[in-house]
């Protein structure tokens, strides 16, 4: 009855902290903390994966040692395979347990037991979290309970501060694009900084491209990208029609698989360049399509609808902002030219 007791005050507590804080680090840093203290382990650690290497990385520990956080990195395939049969991994016995690596640095931090359970955001695992013991201990439906709730809590921080750095982030871009279809002196080149290298980091794409389309020639001819090899560029010119042909008549185009998709042109060419999906969203002024941009990821993605209506949202301001630009050059060519004219005929009188 008093270990349940103290499962309710740890959930008030991290309520109440909820309710004070949006700060990521401070939670995680609670959320570690009460594991320990209301399970009276030896340490805890909070592991966020690593997509690139295929690892778990301890964002937020208390009770470990830095030798021991790097000598054994939990693998993401192995420790999702395992947790997938129960929802969680207990090792009751590290000295004598045979799925344990590196026993022996466990053996030596002082280990004896380790319950693992998942860290999960929209049903999806993203990490896991860990708590030590120092005494051999088999873990009661309660403790993997419990534990598992901590790590949904985790799971609400993270998402929370996803949310709201999705929410800064996507201010800022707006703010940015705004400000430089209003400025007095338009600057195209940070216009389309914006809209490629800016919009490919905010997004965690692995590059963007805008290519505006050549009425002369009936080609979609490249003015700006980020995050591109030169081979992939020089790849050839991308003809209106046999590329994706719909957003060019207004609509956002997702692709999941742009080497296997018979809409994109140069598919062998996307493969090559490790691009899987692509999001592709018309580039208009007023209601003329001038051309399109194009989001490329590295992995497999579904683009969310908020995304989605962002990338159309800042496409469109672009797309009026390229417009302003071309007409700002176009009367800067005239004023020059009108310029010319007059001084030239200044050294008649």
């Amino acid at each position: 009855m008093t270990v349940k007791k103290d499962y309710f005050r740890t959930f008030c507590k991290i309520s109440k902290a909820f309710g004070s804080t949006l700060k990521r680090d401070e939670l995680l840093d609670l959320i570690v903390e009460s594991a320990i203290e209301t399970m009276d382990a030896k340490a805890a650690s909070l592991f966020l994966e690593d997509k690139e290497k295929e690892v778990f990385v301890s964002v937020c520990q208390k009770g470990l040692s830095e030798n021991y956080l790097h000598s054994d990195p939990y693998r993401v395939q192995r420790m999702s395979e395992e947790m997938l049969k129960n929802g969680y991994i207990a090792f009751e016995d590290v000295a004598n347990d045979e799925r344990i690596l590196n026993r022996q640095a466990k053996i030596d931090e002082g280990i004896a037991s380790i319950l693992v359970v998942p860290v999960t955001v929209e049903a999806k695992m993203i990490g896991v979290l860990a708590l030590y013991t120092a005494d051999a201990r088999k873990f009661s439906e309660d403790e993997i309970e419990f534990l598992t709730a901590l790590a949904e809590q985790g799971g609400i921080a993270i998402q929370n501060s996803r949310l709201l750095r999705r929410i800064t982030r996507n201010t800022y871009l707006f703010h940015d694009l705004a400000d430089s279809i209003n400025s007095t002196n338009l600057d195209i080149k940070k216009i389309l900084h914006i809209m490629t290298a800016d919009i490919a980091e905010a997004f965690g794409m692995k590059g963007v491209n805008i290519r505006l389309l050549n009425k002369d020639s009936g080609t979609l001819d490249m003015v700006a990208s980020y995050g591109f090899s030169e081979d992939f560029l020089n790849k050839g010119p991308v003809h209106k029609d046999k590329s994706v042909t719909r957003a060019l008549d207004g609509d956002t185009v997702v692709i999941r698989d742009a080497a296997t998709d018979e809409r994109v042109e140069y598919r062998e060419a996307m493969k090559k360049e490790g691009i899987k999906s692509m999001l592709v969203v018309p580039v208009q002024s007023g209601d003329e399509v001038i051309g399109v941009m194009r989001l490329c990821s590295a992995e497999e993605l579904e683009f969310s609808e908020d995304m989605i209506l962002l990338v159309e949202a800042l496409a469109h301001q672009g797309g009026i902002a390229i417009q302003n630009a071309s007409l700002y050059l176009s009367l800067q060519e005239d004023k020059k030219s009108l310029e010319q004219d007059i001084w030239s005929h200044r050294s008649w009188f």
